[in-house]
């Protein structure tokens, strides 16, 4: 049986030039900033990362208790308009991540499109409709609220 690939979309204003949001972005420090505090994130690899294709960051968080490794890898890198990361070892089976940036109206329109699959057949599925969707929906939630405060 094939598990099921989900995707979470989200597009955001943010009242800054386009140049100034993706520094923003590709600096992989800001990701601690903008994480809700719930998951403990914190980021292993040595700051700053340069960003670029094949760049890897490893992470660490805890979810509900549980510890969790992360390890992404940069596959796509074009400044200032986006840059994908994707999982090469962590709690999905899939993950892929498209940052997008474009020039907006009054600012920088920025778009976020995950594409990600859970493990575990069944029990993945089951767990999708019970709570990773809506915890992909908190998290990004308070994203959008600590951009908002970040970069206005």
């Amino acid at each position: 049986m094939a598990t099921a690939r989900y995707r979470l979309e989200r597009v955001q204003r943010i009242p800054q030039p386009l140049e100034t949001v993706f520094s923003f972005f590709a600096d992989a420090g800001n990701l601690e900033r903008i994480t809700p505090p719930f998951l403990h994130f914190r980021i292993l690899t040595p700051l700053p990362v340069t960003m670029q294709v094949g760049a890897r960051i490893e992470y660490h968080l805890r979810l509900v208790g549980f510890p969790i490794q992360w390890t992404t890898r940069i596959e796509d890198y074009a400044p200032p308009y986006r840059f994908v990361d994707s999982q090469l070892s962590g709690p999905y089976k899939h993950w892929v991540h498209l940052h997008e940036f474009s020039v907006g109206v009054d600012g920088t329109l920025m778009r976020d499109v995950v594409d990600y699959e859970i493990p575990y057949g069944i029990l993945g599925t089951l767990a999708q409709k019970l709570f990773v969707a809506r915890l992909l929906e908190r998290i990004f939630d308070y994203r959008r609220e600590a951009i908002t405060a970040l970069l206005g």
